[in-house]
């Protein structure tokens, strides 16, 4: 049934207008009791609905997939994906697109429902998704865009009142996801392996006209499109590192067009600095570590360069050659954002050839002690002691001299140098214990006063208030943290 608009739902359907073979008509399935368990009201305010048409019984039937809005046209997508490097036939599997909400500036954002019932790429799967998993992505999501990196956003979790059947009985839930678009590098894959040319092309000029109308001009489109994709995600990926943030599954499906963080199952915020941790319990060989994500970046996107060579030139060397030309240049951008980040993050607004050496040299102690990463940049910044074990070593001192001397080099004053710290280094992230505290309260005791409390000093990372210093500490208690695909 569609609901009359009273919430300030603004669709459209372009999507709808790309082959058919893109995509399946799909309604959500609906659920027994809906509970609205958080709405996030100020991104409700930035699309332009209303928060207290959505707490009402009419709009949580909606964002539990009950009811369709007006003007949507609920569909599943369809993809394809390099899984852990192996590829695969893959899509929507519980996850259906409303449609595109025009916001009142103008802008075009996807508003999904996930966990809303089978869909014709479910692959034997309920559709389905647990409170948890759902409360985990709107935790992480919110953050990161607190943080100033790309993400989709979570919009509301609806509680279904229906039971989820995992390894035990869980209770199910709904999240409104918000996103640029899901156009992934899995769906270019999709339409290069199974579909044609004319197909391709079209996924082409839509993603142009939709994320990159700059290059609308160009010679050869394709080109310009991978190498805007490549620049976005050279600089995403670098933002991911300077935060300490492993996202866990980074295979093709989970990789945006729009440069936008996405999917958020088995990721973690790196306490202790290792280059080699890795969270999630499926990533036995490590693949997916901290100190791969720039690598397994740029092998995404020559996934991606690969799609594509259909449309980059007739003559395939050609074709082959300008599609490495375009990958070749992810390394330099992201090592030029990486360290243009870690200057901040010590204060440093120039650059000097000596630079690589002494960030190196700062990561190279921080896990020889086994430092906590966001810490030491925060003692740092507030000529603090930070972790005994790195601060108390004769190594340190030295080192400490050596950037000292070299923030005295630049025009800027201390007091600035200072100031770029404290906008570069997060007071509080995440911190694994946190999250599953959060959940753990509101899963099982039906308390959402934890979750709350962390979402509102997450809300405001680079403020460094008395009231963060709480969450800024991992207890001792805290042991080996590993993480699950569930959502």
């Amino acid at each position: 049934m569609t609901k009359n608009n009273e919430s300030g739902w603004n669709f459209e359907n372009s999507y709808a207008g790309l082959p058919k073979a893109l995509f399946t008509l799909t309604d959500p399935t609906p659920v027994s009791a809906p509970e609205l368990i958080i709405l996030n009201e100020k991104l409700a305010a930035t699309l332009g609905l209303s928060a207290e048409e959505l707490e009402s019984d009419e709009g949580v039937e909606v964002l539990a997939g009950n009811e369709i809005p007006e003007g949507a046209l609920p569909l599943s997508q369809a993809y394809a994906g390099h899984q852990f490097g192996h590829f695969t036939m893959l899509g929507d599997g519980r996850a259906v697109l409303l449609g595109e909400q025009i916001t009142p500036e103008g802008e075009r954002m996807d508003i999904q429902l996930k966990g809303p019932g089978r869909t014709p790429y479910s692959r034997g799967g309920d559709g389905r998704a647990a409170l948890g998993p759902m409360l985990r992505e709107y935790i992480i999501s919110e953050a990161m865009h607190a943080l100033g990196i790309p993400t989709s956003r979570s919009l509301a979790v609806v509680k279904t009142g229906d039971p989820v059947y995992r390894e035990t009985v869980l209770p199910g839930a709904v999240l409104t996801r918000v996103a640029a678009s899901h156009l992934r590098v899995g769906t270019f894959q999709y339409v290069a392996k199974w579909r044609t040319i004319e197909e391709l092309q079209a996924l082409v000029d839509y993603t142009i006209k939709r994320h990159f109308p700059e290059v609308e001009a160009a010679e050869n489109r394709a080109q310009s499109m991978l190498r805007e994709v490549i620049k976005r995600q050279a600089k995403l990926i670098s933002k991911w590192q300077l935060v300490g943030f492993i996202h866990g599954v980074m295979n093709t499906d989970n990789m945006t067009i729009s440069g936008e963080s996405i999917d958020y199952g088995p990721c973690a915020f790196m306490d202790t600095y290792d280059p080699e941790t890795v969270f999630s319990s499926i990533d036995v060989q490590g693949r997916y570590a901290y100190g791969n994500q720039p690598y397994i970046a740029a092998w995404n996107l020559a996934r991606l360069a690969e799609s594509l060579l259909p449309l980059l030139h007739d003559d395939q060397e050609q074709a082959i050659q300008l599609a490495q030309d375009e990958i070749s240049e992810f390394n330099k951008l992201y090592h030029t954002h990486w360290f243009k980040g870690m200057r901040a993050k010590l204060g440093i607004f120039d650059e000097e050839a000596e630079d690589e050496a002494l960030i190196e040299g700062l990561l190279d102690m921080m896990k020889k002690h086994r430092a906590d990463y966001t810490n030491t940049f925060r003692a740092l910044t507030f000529e603090t002691k930070g972790d005994a074990a790195l601060f108390d070593s004769p190594e340190f001192d030295e080192w400490k001299r050596l950037w000292q001397e070299r923030v005295g080099r630049q025009q800027e004053s201390k007091d600035s140098s200072k100031k770029l710290m404290q906008e570069s280094n997060p007071a509080v992230i995440p911190r694994n214990h946190r999250v599953e505290e959060a959940l753990d309260a509101a899963v099982k005791k039906g308390d959402y006063s934890v979750l709350e409390r962390l979402l509102e000093v997450l809300s405001h990372p680079y403020a460094h208030t008395r009231d963060q210093e709480a969450y800024a500490t991992v207890p001792e208690s805290c042991g080996p943290y590993q993480t699950f695909c569930g959502t």
